[in-house]
């Protein structure tokens, strides 16, 4: 092989690392937020919390409008109860200054148990990577004492179900959750994780510290601590063989599966 053939292959061969590299490189990281005023609701509280449903970038506080979810619901007791049409839609700024549509709602608790509230967002065109985005949310919340349901399958195409209690946790916990898809684990499923940095005070010294990359074992189990009090989303993308339509050509559909977990400082 000439010279020039072998700089030619070279250049070849590092152009696909860089497309490779490229379809893996973290979308950091648009989250489907679902966040309540509390994680944990015992006897002597208020018996309701408020909801937050937007579309943002938790750890930089940067959004896009939403549109209105096709599901949401909660399930507790072996009961599923939908709560769509409990929607509020809402404008918020983001930490950018553009105003942005959300949601938000209210519940109040009428039983003990672990509630389990779940939003199916409609696909999100995502105009820089050139692909479609589903995250189908999870949110657990205790109340009144009674630790049953946390980990319930919902059987969503695209599910984190917690292997570790997801509430009641202190700072520096670990946490362990399998993805699924379609009710299967998905061996070394790649995991982003990102803090929802709520007052924007927090700053990453560079972009690797925003969202942080884990993968799952041949089992679909990841591991990861929580090293601030607050909320933690993780991110398991599930599947990118889907194709939609935009503009009459195909593009990726990217599946994900989102769970929220709160941690606590010790005090």
């Amino acid at each position: 092989m000439t010279k020039i053939k072998r700089i030619k292959a070279s250049w070849k061969a590092l152009l696909i690392i860089v497309i490779v590299a490229g379809v893996f490189t973290p979308a950091h990281a648009h989250y489907q937020l679902l966040i309540p005023t509390d994680d944990v609701v015992t006897h002597k509280e208020r018996r309701a919390i408020d909801l937050d449903i937007r579309f943002s970038h938790p750890f930089e506080g940067l959004g896009v409008p939403m549109d209105k979810p096709e599901k949401f619901g909660v399930w507790v007791g072996g009961k599923d109860t939908n709560l769509l049409d409990k929607l509020q839609k809402v404008t918020v700024k983001d930490n950018g200054g553009d105003m942005l549509a959300a949601y938000k709602t209210s519940y109040k608790f009428r039983k003990p148990g672990d509630h389990i509230f779940y939003v199916v967002p409609q696909s999100y065109w995502d105009e820089s990577e050139e692909l479609f985005l589903v995250q189908y949310t999870k949110l657990i919340v205790n109340t009144f004492g009674l630790e049953e349901g946390w980990d319930h399958e919902l059987g969503l195409k695209a599910e984190i179900v917690p292997l570790s209690r997801p509430y009641g946790l202190w700072t520096n916990s670990l946490f362990q959750g399998v993805a699924k898809l379609n009710g299967k684990s998905v061996p070394f499923a790649r995991v982003a994780i990102e803090y929802y940095n709520q007052d924007g005070k927090l700053k990453a010294p560079a972009d690797p510290f925003i969202t942080q990359i884990i993968k799952a074992d041949a089992n679909g189990v990841f591991t990861a601590a929580m090293p601030k009090a607050g909320w933690w989303g993780f991110s398991a993308l599930v599947s990118d063989e889907g194709k939609m339509k935009h503009n009459g050509k195909d593009y990726p559909l990217n599946i994900g599966a989102v769970l929220w977990v709160k941690t606590h400082d010790m005090k």
